[in-house]
């Protein structure tokens, strides 16, 4: 796998999408939030510059996969700057990226780590970390429209991965789907433009420490995905 970025027609509206949500303050509370965690690191932390900013998606322009978790961790994204990148869920995220195909390397630690993703795109249902992992209605619903610009621009994507009941309610709502879809570990909906949502638990410490979600449950997430953006044979 090569470890240069490939590009597409919607590489400058993603990048340009990206500079525009990394200078958000819609939300008065996360701006808050993000900013005194930024100014206060946890102390195995202490001495780095933290991001302290909303986190853009990344990826692969072309990708054919969409990952979509809830928001930055505290000390994860809003350290680092990248989505899931510095914490335990984005350990477990990306070593099944790599195990599937979709990224050059498991692991995601700095923006500058060499990881490269080819199919898939990462981001999140809300764009600043969230006081107790828990956005206001009032704040997902400011920052979904970040999230439909985002798909529309990446019109490759065949398949939706909802980490999470949260992400799954967030992308039903941007495709206005009644009733909202059941969520459930490897549920499938259909979405109105032709794509598939697939939903997986979300791999928190809180499920992936008690069992709830096993290696070999989210490796079978993935292996779903690749069937399903290959299309019908």
């Amino acid at each position: 796998m090569t470890n240069e970025p490939r590009t597409s027609p919607a590489t400058e509206s993603l990048e340009s999408l990206g500079h525009e949500i990394e200078s958000c303050r819609l939300c008065p509370r996360l701006v808050e939030w993000r900013e005194a965690v930024a100014a206060s690191p946890r102390a195995s932390f202490i001495g780095e510059t933290y991001w302290g900013r909303p986190v853009a998606g990344f990826g692969d322009p072309w990708a054919r996969v969409g990952v979509i978790g809830l928001a930055p961790a505290a000390h994860g994204g809003n350290r680092t700057g990248r989505v899931f990148t510095g914490d335990r869920s984005g350990e477990w995220l990306f070593g099944a990226l790599w195990r599937a195909g979709y990224a050059n390397q498991p692991n995601s630690d700095h923006r500058d780590d060499g990881l490269v993703l080819n199919g898939a795109w990462v981001s999140a249902a809300v764009r600043c970390a969230p006081p107790a992992n828990k956005p206001l209605p009032s704040e997902r619903d400011a920052c979904l429209p970040y999230l439909r610009r985002e798909l529309e621009a990446l019109t490759e994507v065949r398949v939706i991965i909802a980490l999470g009941q949260f992400a799954c309610s967030s992308v039903a709502g941007l495709f206005s789907i009644k009733p909202r879809p059941k969520f459930a570990h490897l549920a499938e909906h259909a979405l109105p433009d032709g794509r598939t949502l697939l939903c997986s638990f979300h791999p928190s410490q809180q499920n992936t420490f008690t069992g709830k979600l096993t290696r070999e449950m989210f490796d079978a997430v993935f292996a779903r995905a690749r069937v399903l953006e290959a299309g019908p044979t």
